[in-house]
């Protein structure tokens, strides 16, 4: 493939070209049978073309040099069409970390690859029986799988040439319980980069049923938290959800350029001097985290970014134009999902460094707050704003974890809650790798960090 790709670099201004090759299965399992398993196949070639400042982009799934020729054409014809009309330029791209002879695979500990799609299957009804008949009071249940795999090949002319495989598999859990009219759902999810023993590493199938039936029925008898700005610990799947949604797309540069909270503000303090946030290609503190990048879809070595050190803000995420507006390097945050999608500035795995003290240290700060678990969705705005739910909450009366309490809402500013942070646990989670980011197209990426102690906004019922 890399010869046929070359074969069209004419040498007349810049090329991208990418070959993006698919496999995918997918399994849904409900009312205890297989409502889908369907096994997908696609490939094709996304190229852009820079001319006079302006981008063009062209695919083509017919991948013979004939056909590439002409959407490299398609490409610089749409680039010409739109340069007079650009009122900003393109000018010079970042080349820092291009990919040159790059080739790498996704390290798997048992490969997905090796397991029959009937085993999968049978996995999925497994888990759903688990869970149907693990209460009295389950009323219904739905088991997923999702596997990603993927091959690449990028060249530019000005010098790329990379070779990348990539396997994300998912699993998904949902438990419905019900008394009395009454319903309470809970789930539980992973997704990771890696193979079978990456998926299930922390917890296995089994594990993941049992929990969810279990949350949904002890749901059912839960009471509410009060509403209030409460001093609360945040376990890490929400630690993940807050920097990744509220803070994670502020620093994206293109969000940054179009006026997100986090423009202008390189330098300044934004949190507690105990937070430290970073985003990576590869998979720091835990394996197998689910947005690992070798190399981004410009060719340009995924490094690691840093974006608040010590509490100060220090970095964007970039791509190889907007880091040439910057000044800096390209930080290989340039993504696109599929062949016939142009590359964009998205997440990979973003995390916040854990700290030094116990779970128990944490709970022993709060004299009168909650533990709060189960990230759930959400909105965030460009200025930080947000609003989500959790699923599982948990009284903390100096220091002592209660009972389950229902779900709840948590909402305020990001960065002030950051400033409010005063304790970070010394375990560390990856805990956002299912599922997938939305930004014009899906992405898969990841989110985690340690338990975080701080004062946020609960949505309940009035004390």
């Amino acid at each position: 493939m890399l010869a046929t790709l070359e074969s069209v670099l004419d040498g007349a201004g810049f090329l991208e070209l990418r070959m993006h090759e698919r496999r995918a299965l997918r399994i849904h399992v409900e009312e205890g049978r297989v409502d889908a398993a369907m096994g997908t196949h696609q490939a094709g070639v996304g190229v852009r073309a820079l001319v006079d400042g302006a981008w063009g982009f062209a695919a083509s799934a017919d991948l013979s040099p004939a056909a590439l020729r002409d959407a490299v054409r398609r490409a610089r014809a749409a680039a010409a069409a739109t340069a007079p009309h650009r009122a900003a330029k393109v000018g010079a791209l970042g080349s820092a970390g291009l990919a040159r002879g790059y080739s790498v695979g996704t390290p798997a500990r048992g490969p997905v690859s090796a397991v029959p799609v009937e085993a999968k299957v049978e996995l999925c009804l497994r888990t759903w029986e688990r869970v149907r008949h693990a209460h009295a009071h389950m009323r219904g249940a739905e088991v997923g799988w999702l596997e990603l795999n993927d091959e690449k090949w990028i060249v530019t002319s000005d010098g790329v040439r990379a070779h990348v495989v990539d396997v994300k598999p998912e699993f998904r859990v949902s438990a419905v319980a019900g008394f009395e009219g009454e319903l309470q759902t809970a789930q539980e999810a992973v997704g990771k980069t890696g193979g079978m023993g990456d998926l299930f590493h922390a917890e296995s199938a089994e594990e993941l049923a049992d929990k969810a039936a279990r949350t949904a029925v002890d749901l059912l008898r839960a009471g509410y938290p009060a509403a209030g700005n409460r001093r609360v610990v945040l376990a890490p799947d929400v630690v993940g959800l807050l920097i990744h949604e509220a803070i994670g797309h502020t620093v994206e540069a293109d969000f940054v350029l179009s006026g997100s909270a986090a423009a202008g503000r390189l330098g300044q303090l934004v949190a507690s001097p105990l937070v430290n946030l970073a985003d990576s290609g590869d998979s720091p503190y835990e394996p197998g985290a689910g947005g690992c990048v070798p190399v981004d879809d410009e060719g340009i070595i995924a490094r690691r970014a840093d974006i608040i050190r010590e509490g100060r803000l220090v970095g964007y995420l970039h791509n190889r134009e907007t880091a040439e507006k910057f000044g800096v390097a390209p930080t290989g945050n340039a993504r696109a999902y599929e062949y016939d999608n142009t590359p964009l500035i998205r997440m990979r795995n973003t995390y916040l460094e854990p700290g030094r003290q116990t779970l128990p240290e944490l709970l022993d700060g709060v004299e009168d707050g909650y533990l709060l678990a189960g990230a759930r969705n959400g909105q965030a705005d460009a200025n930080a704003e947000f609003m989500f739910a959790v699923q599982e909450v948990y009284p903390v009366k100096k220091g002592k974890l209660g009972s389950l309490l229902r779900g709840c809402t948590m909402t305020g500013n990001a960065f002030d809650v950051l400033r409010s942070v005063d304790g970070l646990g010394d375990q560390f989670s990856w805990r956002l790798g299912s599922g997938f980011c939305g930004k014009g197209q899906p992405a898969k990426v990841d989110a985690g960090g340690p338990h975080l102690r701080c004062q946020v906004l609960l949505g309940g019922r009035e004390s």
